[in-house]
């Protein structure tokens, strides 16, 4: 569970750090540190919802007395003006973790809604969409978590556990044939060896190289649908760049295994909520 990881624990504490620093002036002003009451969280736009155990885990970090009542789940799809949670505690407590749990959840929910569009407007249920490395810094896990949740599938999660090579890999080791031989020779025998590509020629060349898998970068359609002919089969094939939500069903009919859009963390608008105070309810004993 996400909510779980130590990794997500470290960058809501960071993050809870960056925003509180040593006290939240406002609230500490003017709330009454005994005062309790109920805050409604409202998707103020469709979309589909990814982050609420972050959202949680914020508050039950910032007091392990905050409470929380959940109306959906992480992947549901959340129609206009709905009540997806309510958040019950301290006032003080939940003014001061606001922002920071609205923040994580806007992010995910609007990957997530996104990775759900791509995945629609795709027409297919035969290739997968799949995010890239192109995340915000120091938030990759919640980033491909949340595509998850919308429906796609994670790339690789660093240059650790997956060997792609790119131009500048074949520019330093002088020919994709070459770059093929060192990664098969080096790399872990686990690992499927990738790579990246640009014309028919260079298809041909990796095939020949013994490439498990081959990234079509910025190619144009026809091209693609003819580097699915001379593939057949014998490498994972998958395109990449410039795949928007206008093309990626032309895309997506030629055949290509997977489709990776950087798009889907890079450029998410973050979805749309608000966390109100809907009721007081008394003083904490």
């Amino acid at each position: 569970m996400i909510e779980q990881s130590t990794m997500v624990e470290r960058i809501i504490r960071f993050a809870l750090e960056e925003d509180l620093g040593c006290g939240d002036l406002t609230t500490d002003a003017i709330v009454d540190g005994r005062a309790t009451g109920n805050a409604s969280l409202i998707a103020r736009e469709e979309l589909v919802l990814a982050g609420l155990p972050v959202f949680k885990k914020v508050f039950s970090l910032i007091s392990p007395d905050i409470e929380c009542e959940d109306y959906f789940s992480d992947g549901d799809f959340v129609p206009a003006e709905k009540k997806v949670c309510l958040v019950k505690g301290l006032l003080s407590h939940i003014l001061k973790g606001e922002r920071t749990a609205l923040n994580f959840l806007q992010r995910m929910s609007g990957i997530a809604t996104l990775t759900r569009q791509y995945i629609n407007k795709s027409g297919s249920s035969d290739v997968r969409i799949l995010d890239t490395r192109k995340t915000a810094p120091g938030l990759r896990v919640l980033d491909k978590y949340a595509v998850r949740v919308g429906g796609g599938f994670n790339h690789r999660f660093g240059l650790f556990d997956g060997v792609l090579i790119k131009d500048n890999h074949i520019a330093a080791a002088g020919s994709i044939a070459k770059a093929v031989e060192l990664a098969r020779k080096n790399a872990p025998h686990t690992v499927r060896i990738e790579v990246e590509v640009e014309d028919l020629p260079g298809v041909e060349e990796a095939l020949k190289a013994g490439a498990d898998a081959i990234l079509l970068d910025n190619m144009r359609q026809e091209d693609i649908s003819r580097a699915v002919d001379v593939v057949r089969g014998r490498a994972l094939l998958e395109a990449s760049g410039g795949i928007n939500l206008k093309n990626i069903a032309i895309v997506a009919k030629t055949g290509v295994d997977v489709i990776s859009v950087g798009a889907l963390t890079h450029s998410a608008r973050a979805a749309d909520f608000s966390l109100e105070i809907v009721s007081l309810t008394g003083e904490a004993p």
